[in-house]
């Protein structure tokens, strides 16, 4: 199945992509590889999903973030490529989550996020990963992602 029916299978509906914020590009296709900016956990009300999980959000809201993050990336690509069924695979996955300095679940937090790419590029959206955490992220968002894809020609 495709991913874009597998999106609509899920009942998932794909934002607006949001205009970038500062002096960049939302995403940078070099050869086969696209390279996204990090993308945050922007709500239809355009307002984010804010706090640092471990003190304030729990876990599995940090995973619920990860997870609207994971959304509105991939509308993100989608509005880079024209359509989600060019992208081959996922490369890499960075998830940045605000976090309390003695938080220990970061990957289970990102694993919002991944699977999310999983469930709709299957074994494909499943790539690299590095979770960490941070004193801070932009406006306070609880979770952060850049991501690299491979691209079909």
């Amino acid at each position: 199945m495709s991913a874009e029916a597998t999106l609509k299978k899920l009942g998932i509906e794909l934002p607006s992509p949001p205009k970038p914020v500062g002096n960049y590009v939302g995403g940078v296709q070099v050869g086969s590889l696209l390279f996204m900016s990090g993308c945050g956990p922007r709500k239809p009300d355009n307002s984010s999903i804010t706090g640092k999980v471990g003190r304030g959000l729990s876990t599995e809201q940090g995973y619920d973030a990860a997870r609207l993050v994971g959304v509105n990336m991939l509308a993100n690509v989608k509005a880079a490529l024209g359509s989600l069924d060019r992208v081959k695979r996922v490369v890499k996955v960075l998830g940045m989550v605000n976090a309390d300095p003695e938080f220990k679940e970061h990957p289970k937090v990102i694993n919002g996020f991944s699977d999310l790419m999983v469930e709709v590029f299957g074994d494909a959206g499943r790539g690299a990963r590095s979770a960490v955490g941070m004193g801070s992220l932009p406006s306070q968002i609880a979770v952060e992602v850049e991501m690299i894809v491979e691209v079909r020609d």
